[in-house]
């Protein structure tokens, strides 16, 4: 089975893509991004695996282009990780958010509805979807996005699901829990603690780190997607979580702990960020049932890798900006 990732220029797509390719019956998997692949240690030296490659084509502004590149290579999975994905800042410039995370992805399926090689196409969603909840949030609940990035992606679940239903579109959606993982940008919050330790600096804990959210490790998700790739299941919905949520505070005293350092000599209290929600949490009783699913790497072995990681890396790793930076 020949696979496409777009978005694979970040982090989840790359650990997507080395799962799939360590799979038996997954022959090659094509790594498709706005810019080029970062320095190694984001990377992970995804490029020098066998039976991949890795085109820049941007999704909006070159969208004829990146169809000449598919209708080539015609993969018959489609995953899309693509997306301004940063809820946070979705405030400001918040078109840019549905002009990637919208009206490109539904360009690029009405196109994708011509192609007869394509057998099916796996949008990764988010848990934002459903807002801050006091419970598990199933795939049938209400969706209450609560940033313009959230809103941005349920306007193109809402459109595949409309499509899926009337014009029989190949497509399913994974809602995933927050994922991390080695190679993860250092905005975020595991990676930022290790940036923070490493070069000696705060890390800012926003709320006091009270809000809670569900984590998995990348390599979770991207067994997911293989299991839902697999199935004959088309037009279905899945979360992709673990059974429990986490504080962001927890998250952070497991990092420090995991890098052998003090809680209270790495953080500083700071206000809450704009339309923080409470928590997140997802029900994946779904995926469990119908293939099998439920996470295998817990938070020892997960922070493991992140702690290998930062150390084989560390020079290159202090260098790196903490700063999201928005990109067309």
């Amino acid at each position: 089975m020949k696979y496409c990732i777009l978005g694979c220029g970040g982090s989840f797509g790359i650990h997507a893509a080395k799962y799939l390719l360590a799979q038996e019956n997954v022959s090659s998997v094509i790594g498709i991004g706005r810019n080029p692949l970062r320095e190694d240690c984001f990377s992970l030296g995804i490029e020098k695996i066998q039976n991949f490659e890795y085109h820049t084509r941007h999704i909006y502004y070159e969208q004829d282009l990146l169809l000449e590149l598919l209708d080539h290579h015609k993969p018959e999975i489609i995953v899309n990780f693509a997306a301004q994905g940063e809820g946070a800042v979705s405030w400001k410039n918040s078109w840019r958010f549905f002009e990637t995370n919208s009206t490109a992805l539904s360009k690029l399926t009405e196109e994708l509805m011509k192609r007869k090689w394509l057998k099916q196409f796996i949008q990764i969603g988010t848990s934002e979807m459903y807002g801050q909840v006091t419970k598990p949030s199933k795939e049938s609940d209400p969706i209450l996005p609560s940033s313009p990035y959230a809103a941005s992606k349920v306007a193109f679940d809402m459109h595949l699901v409309s499509i899926h239903k009337f014009l029989k579109f190949p497509m399913n959606i994974i809602r995933p829990s927050n994922a991390y993982c080695p190679g993860q940008l250092l905005h975020r919050i595991i990676p930022r603690t290790i940036w923070s330790i490493l070069s000696n600096q705060k890390v800012p804990l926003h709320g006091g780190g009270k809000a809670k959210k569900s984590y998995i490790h990348a390599t979770d998700l991207g067994r997911a997607i293989h299991l839902v790739a697999e199935s004959n299941i088309r037009g279905e919905i899945f979360n992709v979580g673990p059974a429990e949520p986490t504080s962001i505070r927890e998250v952070v005293e497991r990092t420090c702990k995991a890098m052998s350092v003090n809680f209270n000599d790495v953080v500083e209290i700071t206000e809450d960020r704009l339309g923080q929600d409470s928590q997140y949490w997802l029900d994946s009783s779904k995926i469990n049932e119908l293939l099998g699913w439920k996470p295998e790497i817990d938070w020892d072995k997960g922070l493991k890798t992140m702690t290998e990681w930062a150390y084989e890396h560390k020079e290159r790793i202090i260098k790196n900006s903490t700063n999201y930076i928005m990109r067309g």
